[in-house]
């Protein structure tokens, strides 16, 4: 008999279920995909009962191989501001899921604005007023959909998301839950309190009937046999958003350790501490996550187009076969030769925020071969993270200790010894693909008593390799004040 841990990962496009070991060892993994939705120009729907069914599937799919004598549980990750609405005596969702990329609730965060709302919904609830978080999409449901404010007057809605209308589905309506950091995506809960917060409920005229028991992290949400998949029930332990579960999955227990993701572009979050401090102009605050007695904080961050700028050299200017060609072409030039890229293909985010500046590639000579542009644009993806985690450690007062990586641009060695350089701070790539489900594999485990420490859970992280910062301190001095001066000339 062997104890698993089941880890569903429910993302924007499928939910992810993985077999763990409590070594944090992953065992298998099934993925099922959901319908997209898009009504309107800018929106973006999903079935909820189809992502139940999902769950319901992936999980029997998991197991169906596995000893009938083993013991399970149940840690979930979603995505995080994705929110339904649905009639607590039904069961039944009054309307689609309104995704995070959706932009229906514009208006009314624009409206609010005008009328000076950003500041104390900053304050409250850590997060910029945006369309992006989940509270205009409910505001737009019972504003919207027939009949479904009188009901939620009347107290016979539930609002949640992801995470919540899984558990409660799951518990065939036992159980109305949240963990604090889904809630601290919503605009709805006060990161100082820890409570849903009344004013911002009263200002998106959100009943306080519809919301979900506050939970930490690691604690048990409640008891499922997954429709009948189970004989008997087994504990849901163990829930967090996406971004935080690789937060915790990469081990960032500690203040000053911080994760970066990746991809097209990058998704930056470093813990800074236990107490909530205000983001810097365009990041925001979150619960980063709520283990074992403790709260900690985080700031996060997203940079538009990282991974994305080697994609554009591949497929759009054909100067190379594969990203893989990068790293044997920069080693044939000892510098950049004066090139940087900065590559604001969808403007300049943090901490710039330019929106109307374009890409560029500055400081060509004749002397100027692919090489050097190549070097620039893989320099640029260092030089962004840096920016932003800067910012963000400035602004908490906090040192950073180490970054730990994951995504497809870390196989690149050259951009993680030059990322290390920058930051001046080791960086940690680990073995892990799935950081959320992982993080979530974490929280059950401490939830269940498996581990009783951080220290204790820490130490089964696995690294791929870690580098540490070369003795160049003046000449990466000097050629971050070239990439300044670049981004200067287009910012001004």
């Amino acid at each position: 008999m062997k104890n698993l841990i089941i880890a569903i990962d429910q993302s924007t496009s499928a939910t992810k279920a993985m077999l763990f070991n409590e070594r944090c060892e992953m065992l298998r993994r099934i993925n099922v995909t959901h319908k997209q939705y898009y009504p309107q120009p800018g929106w973006v729907e999903h079935d909820a009962e189809e992502i139940y069914r999902n769950v319901q599937k992936s999980i029997a799919e998991l197991i169906k191989e596995e000893a009938t004598d083993n013991m399970y549980s149940l840690a979930i990750t979603n995505q995080r501001e994705t929110v339904v609405v649905w009639n607590r005596h039904t069961g039944k969702p009054v309307y689609n899921a309104v995704v995070w990329q959706c932009m229906r609730g514009a208006e009314i965060c624009n409206k609010m604005k005008a009328c000076g709302y950003a500041k104390i919904v900053q304050e409250k609830s850590g997060l910029l007023l945006d369309p992006y978080f989940s509270a205009s999409g409910v505001k737009w449901i019972l504003d919207n959909v027939k009949g479904a404010r009188r009901t939620a007057d009347s107290g016979d809605l539930l609002m949640g998301t992801i995470d919540t209308w899984l558990i409660w589905k799951l518990t065939d309506g036992k159980r109305h839950v949240t963990d604090y950091t889904n809630a601290s995506r919503t605009l709805l809960f006060n990161i100082h309190t820890m409570q849903w917060d009344n004013d911002l409920l009263d200002l998106f005229t959100i009943p306080k009937t519809m919301m979900p028991q506050l939970l930490p992290c690691d604690a048990i949400f409640g008891e499922t046999t997954v429709g009948g998949v189970f004989k008997n029930p087994i504990a849901i332990a163990g829930v967090l958003g996406d971004s935080h579960g690789a937060l915790t999955g990469q081990m960032c227990f500690e203040e000053g350790l911080g994760k970066v993701t990746y991809g097209t572009g990058s998704s930056v979050m470093v813990n800074i501490g236990e107490k909530a401090t205000v983001a810097p102009y365009g990041l925001v605050t979150s619960i980063g996550f709520a283990a074992l007695g403790k709260v900690f904080y985080a700031f996060e961050g997203n940079i538009h187009c990282t991974g994305g700028t080697i994609k554009w050299l591949e497929q759009k200017l054909q100067m190379i076969d594969s990203p893989d060609e990068t790293e044997e072409l920069v080693a044939t030039v000892e510098d950049n030769g004066g090139v940087y890229v900065v590559p604001a293909f969808a403007g300049l985010g943090a901490p710039w925020w330019k929106g109307d500046v374009k890409a560029a590639i500055l400081g060509m000579t004749l002397g100027t071969g692919k090489p050097h542009i190549l070097r620039g644009a893989l320099e640029s993806i260092a030089y962004q993270v840096n920016d932003l985690i800067k910012t963000m450690t400035s602004q908490a007062d906090i040192k950073l200790k180490e970054i730990r990586v994951d995504g497809g641009p870390t196989k690149n060695k050259f951009l993680m010894q030059f990322q290390a350089d920058c930051l001046r701070v080791p960086i940690n790539c680990s073995d892990v693909e799935e950081a959320s489900a992982l993080g979530a594999v974490v929280m059950n485990g401490m939830a269940r008593k498996i581990w009783t420490s951080f220290e204790q859970v820490a130490v089964l992280r696995r690294s791929r390799y870690c580098i540490e910062p070369q003795n160049n301190l003046l000449l990466m001095e000097k050629w971050y004040e070239g990439w300044l001066k670049a981004v200067n000339q287009l910012i001004k």
